[in-house]
């Protein structure tokens, strides 16, 4: 197992057999997302989107819980001008840049990524989760929208995360009564994809996280395109990009080991060309 240096112990690093896992390290505030955090995590997101080395990306928390969101106190803190004041068109640029950094690079990234929930994930840390093609939670994990607890409308594309995921009407509920989904309802609802005992968590995810790992990276890359525009793309255009991707596919060597291992009755073997 590597340590990744993410430039902060905000956020922990490793990387073992194409898996790199990525914890948001500040299990005393519940892993609220500080400044450290989130250029580290854009920083990290940006060298695993092109590192060769880099399979498959899991995103978990230290601790108890996933992730928090926002860090309240620190924004009471500026709101009572103990914080650096910023303007307003440069606070709205820094947070564009920062979502895209962060749960923008994450969905859109051309590779697997996983969200590992041993805990709560709330406001922004629930949009972190979403942004991610797949998640896992411990039974006694919880997902809160939270803003409209705290004044807010919502950041890091939940907005559109969520509704994709389960629908308007329901989004609207979550985010307008901030009620609390325990991970059953979360399954049932679709925002997770499996629930496990909390201490077979690690195990678990570790599972999913090599199977990624081991897989078609160049048809994984195309199939995470193939779908993302499917959430937003014409019928056409969806077709005519999947023809594309598919015949492409079709001359890597991933795909010529695929068919040898069917005829052959074993697994295949992937290469990533």
């Amino acid at each position: 197992m590597a340590e990744i240096n993410t430039g902060t112990e905000d956020l922990l690093g490793t990387l073992e057999g194409g898996v790199l896992t990525l914890t948001l390290n500040r299990p005393g505030a519940r892993n609220a997302m500080s400044g450290a955090m989130t250029a580290g995590l854009a920083e990290t997101l940006a060298w695993a989107e092109l590192a060769a080395e880099v399979k498959c990306i899991v995103l978990t928390g230290a601790g108890k819980g996933f992730c928090a969101g926002g860090d309240i106190k620190g924004m009471a803190s500026r709101n009572d001008g103990q914080g650096v004041e910023d303007s307003i068109d440069a606070a709205i640029h820094r947070q564009r840049a920062n979502q895209r950094a962060t749960s923008g690079k994450l969905f859109a990234m051309p590779k697997p990524t996983l969200a590992a929930l041993p805990g709560p994930a709330a406001g922004a840390g629930l949009a972190l989760a979403l942004a991610c093609d797949m998640r896992i939670m411990a039974s006694t994990a919880i997902m809160t929208t939270a803003f409209a607890r705290v004044g807010f409308s919502g950041d890091y594309g939940r907005t559109y995360f969520i509704t994709q995921l389960i629908g308007a009407a329901k989004a609207r509920e979550l985010y307008f009564l901030s009620d609390r989904v325990s991970a059953d309802e979360a399954l049932r609802l679709g925002l997770t994809n499996w629930v496990c005992a909390p201490d077979a968590l690690q195990t678990r995810t570790r599972e999913i996280a090599e199977r990624l790992a081991a897989g078609p990276t160049i048809a994984y890359r195309y199939m995470k395109e193939n779908l993302n525009r499917a959430m937003t793309g014409q019928i056409d255009d969806c077709l005519d990009l999947e023809a594309t991707h598919h015949v492409h596919c079709g001359q890597t060597a991933d795909h010529k080991e695929a068919a040898r291992a069917f005829v052959e009755k074993r697994e295949p073997v992937f290469s990533g060309r």
